[in-house]
């Protein structure tokens, strides 16, 4: 038989009667149990209804408290149709939740923000990572506020973000141009050389190619639909396909699959095409810093705008650029073309005017020529007279 110890106190007037331990269980005796009774009456030690009640609040408290983890959760849940979740995903295991994953919003400070900004570009990473990592921070509490997971954001929770210029573009020049296309001819896997070629000809993104249907290509009026579904802006927009396109499309083998670069399975695109695209580089002789697709759509942009003959206009609805602004970027090669156009004219009306100039003073010196011999005839005349 155990012993089971119990003690009675007065509490503010009330009457407490509580269980404090086993004799074997709780290791409990009869001072252990007198010593509990005495800090209890002096409130130094909480009733065990005390005891309880608070561990039922920090329960409570838990469950109504949003950790950024938790938030991440709801906000992956709510998201899932996201084009970006999986990039997102990725930054927030990477970069976030180390360091801030159990922190609440109220508990984030200017201070946790400077140090997972510094701790990134410490680590070598780019300005434009460390923006995006940073915008993620400012999307889950703008999420949190929106869904009313918090009240209110701390307004001296300030968040700085590096400066990233994101007005360099990748470029290659025409030599570069055609040895890249005599790589990809090399290259193995032909279909996925084509992916590249497609990019070179119609200066399409990386995810508009690989999600590229064949329900998407209108042969006989010349279109190339990209689906808003997979589109970077969400809208499904039209382009031009050209003579070049046309011919790598054609080219292609038809399968099973409505995708014209089927991955492993007919109902998915193809994947990652990063080897191939290393592959090429590297034959063709290019900067290891230069990106093959994104690289291609800024060349195709910049060889446009510097022919001249296609205005910003038609260049913004080419790359399907949602506002004027983005397209400025190649606005420079743009007035250089037209400046050289100007020039041209130029020395065309120079060459007018030197011609014009030159008959005129043909044209003075004739008559000039034929007006010498009447006055010294006129002169002579009037020796005569004299």
């Amino acid at each position: 038989m155990e012993k089971i110890y119990y003690i009675r106190y007065r509490k503010q007037g009330k009457l407490i009667e509580e269980k404090v331990g086993g004799q074997y269980r709780d290791n409990m005796t009869a001072a252990k149990a007198s010593s509990i009774r005495g800090l209890r009456m002096e409130g130094k030690d909480a009733s065990n209804e005390e005891k309880r009640a608070a561990v039922r609040a920090a329960r409570q408290a838990e469950e109504s408290r949003y950790s950024l983890n938790r938030l991440w959760s709801l906000f992956e849940e709510a998201k899932s149709g996201n084009r970006t979740l999986k990039d997102d995903r990725i930054r927030f295991n990477l970069h976030i939740a180390p360091s801030l994953g159990t922190k609440s919003i109220p508990e984030l400070t200017v201070h946790d923000m400077d140090k997972l900004r510094a701790g990134l570009e410490k680590s070598g990473k780019s300005p434009q990572t460390v923006k995006h990592v940073l915008t993620l921070v400012k999307r889950l509490l703008n999420f949190a506020l929106r869904k009313g997971y918090v009240e209110s954001i701390p307004g001296t929770l300030h968040i700085t973000m590096p400066t990233v210029d994101n007005k360099v573009t990748e470029n290659i020049t025409p030599e570069q141009a055609q040895k890249l296309l005599q790589a990809l001819d090399e290259e193995a896997d032909q279909v996925q050389a084509s992916i590249v070629r497609l990019a070179l000809f119609t200066g399409m993104r990386r995810g508009a190619l690989l999600n590229l249907q064949w329900n998407d290509l209108d042969f006989e009026r010349g279109f190339i639909t990209l689906r808003g579904d997979v589109a970077k802006k969400g809208k499904t927009e039209t382009i031009p396909m050209n003579d070049q396109a046309r011919a790598v499309l054609n080219a292609l083998p038809r399968t099973a699959s409505s995708y014209v670069f089927p991955g492993r399975y007919d109902d998915r695109p193809r994947g990652n095409i990063t080897p191939m695209l290393k592959r090429v580089r590297e034959k063709a002789g290019l900067p290891d810093t230069f990106r093959p697709l994104h690289g291609l759509r800024h060349s195709f942009a910049s060889w446009l705008a510097s022919s001249g003959q296609v205005s910003m206009y038609e260049l913004q609805k080419l790359l399907t650029h949602s506002s004027p602004q983005m397209t400025q970027r190649y606005a420079h090669l743009h007035d250089d073309a037209l400046k050289k156009a100007s020039g041209v004219a130029g020395a065309l009306f120079s060459a007018v005017q030197t011609t014009e100039k030159v008959q005129t003073d043909q044209h003075d010196l004739e008559s000039s020529a034929g007006a010498v011999p009447l006055v010294k005839t006129r002169r002579k005349k009037q020796s005569q007279k004299v």
